[in-house]
């Protein structure tokens, strides 16, 4: 018995899981999520809050700011359903991160890279506020609401990821290398070590299941937000979940493995969400305005400047990487300078702007059939730029190859 349970703690508790697996998984957990709550995995309202709440502490009074009025400054942390959610994120990463003995304390190596890190992260803050939702709510979670802004922020967060790559292989993103004597040594990692996180993340896990469970006997849906919560943080942290990655690893090295696994992760959970909206539920629709256009370029140009979306941070700083610490602080700020200059914004880029869902539009099947036409097409541009990209580069390694035997 032992043994076994050593071998399931090494293979599922210590490893990284499988990038596809995990993203498809975190796509039908959000669909559940969405069917049990009400509404869907999304991080950066919360964080606006946070902004506000911040504000208010100082004396700030942002009662009448017209973006608190749409997501709400009600209840606290504890008592908001995206509240708790995120709150379980953050215990899931540690837990796993625990686990694995995959937490150490590391510092930038650069002074630029918290300034990118601030830059970046407030950057993405603002554009995933102004297309009210990031990675998640305007992406992963949003296309499957059938909203059709969360295509368009999907899109232009593409180009403005593609900027993003270009912008940071500029020469004072660079800096120079400096050797140390005695860098390159190999830490061990120690046993002992090892067995306590175990065992203490085994504890943080255990005790946020039973708190989840009594929040459950008076509020359902507050307990089921930490419980998906605490999925959702194993999962990004366990299985890497990035979804910067996913477009910088495409525009910088033709890699596309954790954007396929993005868009698998879509074409699952799309038919689960599309099952509870003909069962009555209402999905999250949008306004497909230029707010969604503006906040998708902002956003693809600020994660891939701060290395970090909204997910990411959160288990890289978990993880003790102090860089994405920063991300975060961004983040929060760029989503409450949104909230501050929203009612000079919103009736120019929002307000007039049609909430247009698929479903409505084309019909039910249409509707459905459409976006996953759409899934389907981005899935085939992605292939088919990780094949050319990979091809051309194979052509310059033959011609450097071809120079020198010369």
């Amino acid at each position: 018995m032992l043994e076994i349970w050593q071998q399931f703690k090494q293979d599922y508790l210590i490893r990284f899981w499988n990038p596809t697996a995990a993203v498809i998984a975190a796509g039908i957990l959000s669909a559940y999520y969405f069917g049990l709550t009400g509404t869907y995995w999304a991080v950066t309202g919360e964080f606006t809050r946070w902004g506000g709440e911040i504000l208010e502490s100082m004396g700030v009074n942002v009662s009448d700011w017209g973006y608190y009025k749409i997501i709400g400054l009600d209840g606290t942390i504890f008592s908001r359903i995206d509240g708790l959610m995120i709150l379980g994120m953050f215990a899931g990463c540690i837990a796993a991160a625990l686990w694995a003995n995959n937490i150490k304390i590391r510092m930038p190596q650069n002074r630029i890279r918290i300034v990118q890190a601030l830059i970046g992260g407030a950057l993405a803050g603002f554009g995933a506020r102004l297309a009210m939702g990031c990675n998640l709510a305007s992406l992963f979670t949003g296309i499957p609401q059938f909203s059709l802004h969360a295509w368009f922020f999907t899109l232009t967060t593409a180009i403005g990821s593609y900027a993003g790559v270009k912008f940071t292989l500029l020469p004072i993103f660079r800096p120079p290398l400096k050797l140390k004597k005695g860098a390159g040594k190999v830490e061990h990692a120690d046993p002992q070590q090892a067995k306590h996180r175990f065992r203490f993340g085994m504890l943080i896990f255990a005790i946020w299941l039973i708190a989840s469970f009594y929040v459950m006997q008076s509020s359902i849906k507050l307990g089921f937000a930490m419980l998906f919560g605490l999925g959702f943080g194993l999962l990004i942290e366990r299985a890497q979940i990035c979804f910067t990655s996913a477009f910088r690893d495409l525009w910088a090295t033709g890699r596309a493995y954790m954007g396929k696994a993005i868009i698998y992760g879509m074409l699952v959970s799309t038919i689960c969400v599309f099952s509870y909206i003909q069962l009555g539920a209402n999905p999250k629709i949008m306004w497909a305005g230029p707010n969604a256009v503006i906040g998708g370029l902002l956003f693809g140009f600020g994660i891939v400047l701060a290395g970090g979306c909204e997910t990411g941070w959160m288990y890289r700083a978990m993880e003790g990487q102090v860089h994405f610490m920063w991300v975060g602080v961004g983040n929060v700020a760029g989503s409450t300078l949104l909230a501050y200059w929203w009612d000079s914004l919103a009736p120019v880029l929002a307000l007039d702007y049609e909430k247009i869902n698929l479903l409505k539009s084309f019909g039910p099947i249409s509707g459905l059939l459409l976006n996953y036409g759409l899934m389907i097409a981005c899935l085939v541009f992605v292939v088919w730029w990780e094949k050319r990209f990979l091809r051309k580069a194979k052509a310059r390694l033959a011609a450097i190859q071809g120079d020198t035997t010369a």
